[in-house]
């Protein structure tokens, strides 16, 4: 992830808000468009927190994304009219330090109820290298340090955790519907446990430990199953690897029995491709599932999980 990009000021977010304001005024809401409905208004940042307040919120939510799907969620820059819709909602469901400008408006808004998915789990510094012997120790404390890793959603344990204090949270905000979120979110962590044990079940005899991708979004996942991810690029899907590092990881996949290269569906395949031909490997999908769109491997945050366990059995050679 790329923590330099710009932030959006005060002053401009202030008049930014007026604007959207006015545009909300000039027509009508509707169940899609945003907040100010008879339901439990959730405005969530990206598709992997729309899910949970989905899936919690049952009936009695009514959930708007700001990032379109197909759309990379680093990249979003938000509108007048999304700042706007922050203002009319209930409650504010996001993930601080991946989509800076969401943190800012986040920050200076008034909505009453702001839950960061950060703050309910642990989070870790993770660099290209991840699993094995190079886990970093969990830091619930700084959760919120620059640099973080923030792709808990990966790792099933940790999105059930961050799932319970979701739960939680609309409960107290939306006490009427108490008991259902409670339910709802029972339910929510039965199946992420169950996807647990098919992970456990899946990985636990494969020919290699290690895998190759193009972004480092599976850290999380490689340390849960004791796996090790070499990434081409950092945090940054979009950054650009060195020769050293090309050459590093060729060198890497012979030593290891590496047969694939991993890439993601909203991020071009090109560096995959450029590294398997150098090394004679495979490409394969592996999907951090920052959002569902055509290409994606499955409707939903579980179907596509089922389809990177079985990229992961195939790239891996399980037993």
């Amino acid at each position: 992830m790329n923590v330099s990009r710009r932030l959006i000021p005060r002053s401009a977010l202030a008049a930014a808000l007026a604007l959207g304001l006015a545009a909300l005024t000039a027509c009508s809401t509707d169940g899609v468009a945003g907040g100010n409905t008879s339901r439990f208004d959730v405005v969530a940042s990206f598709y992997p927190i729309a899910f949970l307040a989905e899936r919690i919120g049952g009936d009695h939510v009514h959930v708007t994304t700001l990032t379109t799907p197909g759309q990379e969620p680093h990249d979003l820059e938000i509108s007048p009219r999304q700042i706007a819709l922050l203002e009319e909602s209930d409650a504010v469901l996001y993930l601080k330090n991946l989509q800076p400008s969401v943190d800012d408006a986040v920050a200076q808004s008034p909505v009453g109820t702001k839950i960061d998915a950060a703050s309910l789990t642990t989070l870790e510094q993770h660099g290209s290298e991840v699993g094995g012997h190079a886990a970093a120790h969990d830091t619930h404390e700084d959760a919120e340090t620059p640099g973080k890793d923030p792709h808990i959603w990966l790792d099933p344990v940790r999105y059930a955790q961050v799932a319970e204090g979701v739960g939680k949270a609309f409960a107290k905000a939306d006490p009427h519907h108490a008991a259902d979120y409670r339910r709802n979110t029972a339910a929510l962590v039965k199946r992420l446990d169950d996807l647990n044990t098919r992970f456990q079940d899946g990985l636990g005899h494969t020919r290699t430990r290690v895998f190759i991708t193009t972004h480092a979004a599976f850290g999380y996942l490689a340390e849960r199953y004791g796996l090790t991810e070499e990434a081409i690029n950092g945090l940054d899907p979009e950054s650009e690897p060195s020769a050293a590092r090309v050459r590093d990881l060729a060198e890497m996949a012979k030593s290891d029995g590496v047969s694939t290269v991993f890439y993601e569906t909203l991020v071009s395949d090109r560096t995959a491709k450029t590294v398997a031909g150098d090394s004679g490997l495979r490409t394969d999908v592996l999907d951090p599932i920052e959002g569902i769109t055509a290409k994606s491997r499955g409707k939903d945050y579980f179907a596509v999980q089922e389809a990177n366990l079985r990229a992961l059995q195939r790239a891996l050679g399980a037993k």
